[in-house]
């Protein structure tokens, strides 16, 4: 009887036991949240992980698997384009920042001895990147641009769409080859490709933290002011790219406003986003990405302020 008393007392202890780790497991996974971002944008978002929760240390943010669906995350990192069309209308979109997208080619190649020297404008710019037989008469056609093969990304991510939209073009309409996949994965295909041409934004051109342009790369001249000519170089240093842009407009550089979209902004959820909004920005420029104006970035705040009182 005691062998059978002591075996049931075991039996009911490992029993419990096992209860009382699922339901831990299961209240740890409901308290983690998970953010999906393109690789660009990814070490930034790392940094905020990190340093929020320092704060707030009963709350875990982590990075969406690869191959998560973007209906199963807490928050997407999405761009102001046209082709950013979310789910259904109760997506709501924070923007933290904007990316800055330039012309590049494999430095040494036979794109890059075709290109060097020239100073594009936007026209020639849509002359080489687009298909497009209705040029306007001031731009001559440039045979040696039919020869370079034009690489864009065919992701839902890619900021393929906010470079083609700056020139007011369709990505249906790029010449060359797309590419699956990160947009980092364009940087390989151009070195791969003697003809190869490209666009990346300035996370993926510059080495974050040399701040000079990425070993193999260069970029490809446009037409901008004397005195900023070196900013758009191959001596180019990283923080000076991005003052120009924040201050000034060039229209043969995208810039597009980068955020956070989500669909049930929790109570975890908004005092993040209000954190990112706060305190995370400051980290913009470190990881190669543009502050917002003024303006723009109080009216995110207030925005946040309206859904945190709602909540209340």
């Amino acid at each position: 009887m005691k062998r059978i008393a002591l075996a049931i007392v075991i039996f009911l202890s490992i029993n419990i036991s096992n209860t009382w780790a699922e339901g831990n497991s299961t209240n740890a996974s409901k308290n983690v949240r998970t953010i999906k971002s393109p690789r660009f944008a990814r070490g930034l978002v790392e940094k905020w992980i990190s340093e929020y929760e320092k704060t707030q240390p009963g709350v875990k943010l982590q990075i969406a698997k690869g191959n998560q669906n973007e209906g199963t995350v807490d928050l997407n990192v999405v761009f102001d384009n046209h082709d950013t069309k979310p789910e259904n209308f109760s997506h709501t979109t924070i923007f933290f920042g904007e990316f800055a997208v330039l012309p590049i080619t494999a430095s040494g190649s036979e794109a890059a001895k075709v290109l060097e020297g020239k100073h594009l404008n936007s026209k020639k710019l849509k002359q080489l990147y687009f298909l497009n037989d209705d040029f306007e008469e001031d731009v001559k056609k440039n045979k040696q641009f039919e020869k370079l093969v034009i690489y864009s990304g065919s992701n839902a991510t890619s900021i393929a769409s906010s470079f083609a939209h700056n020139f007011g073009e369709e990505i249906s309409n790029f010449r060359g080859k797309r590419i699956s996949g990160d947009d980092l994965f364009l940087n390989t295909a151009i070195s791969k490709d003697p003809l190869g041409v490209s666009f990346n934004t300035l996370p993926n051109i510059f080495d974050l933290k040399s701040r000079h342009i990425k070993s193999g790369l260069t970029i490809v001249g446009i037409n901008v002011k004397k005195n900023i000519e070196k900013n758009f170089s191959d001596d180019a240093i990283l923080d000076d790219i991005i003052t120009v842009l924040e201050n000034d407009k060039i229209s043969e550089v995208a810039v597009e406003k980068v955020g956070f979209s989500y669909k049930n902004g929790d109570d975890t959820i908004i005092k993040f986003l209000q954190w990112v909004l706060n305190e995370g920005t400051k980290y913009n420029h470190e990881f190669g990405l543009l502050n917002l104006d003024h303006k723009l970035a109080q009216a995110e705040s207030e925005k946040i302020k309206v859904v945190l009182t709602a909540q209340k």
